[in-house]
């Protein structure tokens, strides 16, 4: 049994689904600035990256321009198309009650991802909240992590990072902490495994079993046999 003692999770893909969010945001901005009608399976690539680096894959001249269109869209639509990952608030619950530090480490600005986190009653169960405002180097670097664990007081070999791009997986595993890719990523299965995560989740409950003494058996409220 890992001991761990804090869990960082990324946000989108990870706690909430924005998979349509970002998508149709991309498509929008793509028709308006490029006159271009671009498929999802073009866009998913961009999941993880920095915004403005997705921006770029697409037209590196007219990236920052895009930048403010598609953030005007993406929040005006972001309450009506985001959804909670299934088991998420239960998870974090349990991690919580348990005893353990919970940090958000996302690529997404503060303002947004404060706004993702409360649309669902997630911001209650979080320790620490590090956007890209709060370091120099982003994911894939270490910076994040090691940012989220300093505010914690934690040390990286008693941390386990969640993520569904290798972006945090290689975030977390530069930092020296643990890994665990979530396998509902609308990311190839093949692209998180070739980061050699430490642990596979088919669900964020199976966190439980990874984290906790007796597994998600032993969460309160369990029912027992």
């Amino acid at each position: 049994m890992p001991d761990i003692h804090a869990v960082l999770f990324d946000l989108d893909g990870t706690l909430i689904d924005t998979n349509r969010l970002v998508i149709e945001s991309f498509q929008y901005t793509l028709r308006l600035h490029l006159g271009r009608e671009v498929p999802a399976a073009e866009i998913v690539p961009t999941f993880g990256m920095p915004l403005i680096e997705g921006l770029r894959h697409f037209s590196a001249e007219k990236a920052e321009e895009m930048l403010a269109t598609y953030r005007s869209y993406n929040e005006s639509r972001h309450d009506a198309t985001t959804t909670l990952i299934p088991g998420a608030k239960e998870t974090l619950a349990a991690l919580k009650e348990a005893g353990l530090s919970l940090a958000l480490v996302t690529s997404k600005r503060r303002g947004l991802a404060l706004r993702g986190l409360k649309l669902f009653g997630l911001d209650a169960y979080m320790d620490a909240v590090i956007t890209p405002e709060d370091t120099v180097r982003h994911k894939p670097e270490p910076e994040p992590v090691l940012k989220a664990l300093e505010l914690l007081g934690a040390r990286p070999h008693g941390a386990l990072m969640v993520g569904d791009s290798p972006m945090d997986l290689a975030c977390a595993r530069a930092a020296g902490s643990r890994t665990a890719a979530a396998l509902w990523s609308a990311l190839p299965r093949e692209l998180l495994l070739a980061e050699k995560p430490d642990f596979l989740l088919d669900e964020l409950l199976d966190l439980l079993d990874i984290c906790l003494p007796h597994g998600r058996r032993g969460r309160a409220g369990a029912e027992t046999a």
